[in-house]
């Protein structure tokens, strides 16, 4: 028997036997299905966290006095908020000495800010203090009028640029430029509207005030630590050199002795999107780790199938052996039963699981407005079409041995 005979035997007894082929396959069509969702929705929020939320640029970096990775780690949360705070002298000290930086900003925020004009209000604003420099390093755009200027840094302004979520709320259908609104109590001029940036993770981007960091200090006090944001003059070794000056100069303001640990952090985009890789890797083991159980569960029915396949199939194969069969052709007709079996169930599976993964990323976009990714990768696909038929071969192995190993006098008088 020839490698299609045995792919079109396999066929046949899968669909000779509907229900029983149907179980057979449920293991391996929910392991794969799993497989390639976890895949599929993983893959769709790295290049989702990449563009969206971890979007800094190559070649800026950011200071502050906590790091993101500070987080996921008790220990280090805590360490970091003995820290003392970065103050606008560390800003200036950066923008004087790092020569190799092409923009030095700064920039605090609270998230509660409460935007009023005549009888409309938007609460949970974002509130922004920036420098002027801002605008090149964030690459913020406008949609009219201008941004914060180093006059009104100067003189403390109380000039604002709105984000659009705030003009549709406050300012529906009018142009706002020139329109005064009150943050937190506070009188401020709108000099600019920030361009529609939409949702990230289902939160609004445009519910945001920029104000003159000056003023901001002025008005919300100069407790909270300000975070500072750097443009190098290019990538690679120009970033590590700028890099490296900003570290130099806030080491020696802030004392920290030879030897010891930055009092700060220094974050690029290539360290952010690193931190979430380890993350949502951790996250991707542990669901194939989940979804292998069901493949492993598959791989035993498949066993269990094969075995009762090998006893309802002797007397045939003890005529092929007295035929001239030898042990490895029977042992291969066996294995590629079995393997075919199981990529049937990895090709089902690998179907549903797209299609499952695309049909959540729907209702999660249309239900709850919340654009959960799903990027199809062909590796992923391959990948799991090799681990369906890996999991039938190796389970296989032992009913194929089993019926080549028979003898063929006591298969020609066997009897059901």
């Amino acid at each position: 028997m020839n490698v299609s005979e045995a792919i079109r035997v396999a066929l046949s007894s899968l669909w000779a036997n509907k229900l029983r082929s149907v179980l057979t396959l449920l293991g391996v069509v929910i392991g794969v299905a799993a497989v390639i969702a976890v895949v599929t929705f993983v893959n769709g929020i790295n290049g989702y966290v990449q563009t969206k939320v971890f979007n800094l640029g190559a070649d800026v970096f950011i200071v502050s006095r906590q790091s993101a990775s500070d987080m996921t780690n008790a220990d280090k949360f805590i360490e970091s908020q003995k820290r003392k705070k970065i103050e606008m002298d560390d800003y200036r000290a950066i923008l004087a000495g790092c020569t190799e930086c092409d923009a030095v900003g700064a920039s605090v925020s609270t998230s509660s800010g409460h935007v009023r004009y005549e009888e409309h209000e938007a609460t949970d604003v974002s509130v922004r203090g920036y420098t002027p420099s801002m605008v090149r390093i964030t690459d913020f755009d406008l949609d009219g009028g201008r941004f914060i200027t180093e006059m009104d840094m100067n003189t403390v302004a109380p000039v604002a640029v709105i984000g659009a979520d705030v003009m549709d709320n406050l300012l529906p259908g009018s142009d706002p430029i020139g329109k005064e609104i009150r943050i937190d109590g506070f009188l401020y001029t709108v000099v600019g509207v920030g361009t529609r940036q939409g949702k990230t993770m289902g939160q609004s981007q445009d519910n945001y005030v920029v104000i003159p960091l000056t003023t901001y200090l002025r008005q919300y006090g100069t407790h909270q630590s300000i975070g500072i944001s750097a443009k190098a003059q290019g990538v690679g070794e120009s970033l590590d050199r700028a890099v490296d000056q900003a570290r130099v100069i806030l080491r020696a303001r802030r004392h920290d002795r030879p030897g010891e640990p930055d009092s700060f952090s220094e974050e690029t985009n290539e360290s952010l999107m690193g931190l979430w890789t380890n993350v949502s890797g951790t996250f991707f083991v542990a669901m194939i780790g989940i979804s292998s159980i069901s493949l492993i569960v598959g791989g035993i029915v498949i066993m269990n199938m094969q075995l009762v396949s090998v006893t309802e199939r002797t007397r045939e194969i003890g005529v092929r052996k007295a035929m001239g069969a030898r042990r490895a052709d029977v042992l291969r007709q066996f294995l590629i039963e079995s393997g075919t079996i199981a990529l049937v169930g990895g090709v089902i599976g690998v179907i549903i699981g797209i299609c499952g993964a695309k049909g959540i990323s729907f209702v999660l976009r249309v239900m709850a407005d919340f654009n959960m990714p799903a990027r199809i990768e062909i590796w992923s696909v391959l990948a799991g079409l090799a681990l369906a038929l890996g999991i039938g071969i190796f389970f296989g192995v032992y009913p194929a041995r089993r019926a080549a190993m028979l003898d063929p006098i006591a298969a020609l008088r066997f009897e059901l």
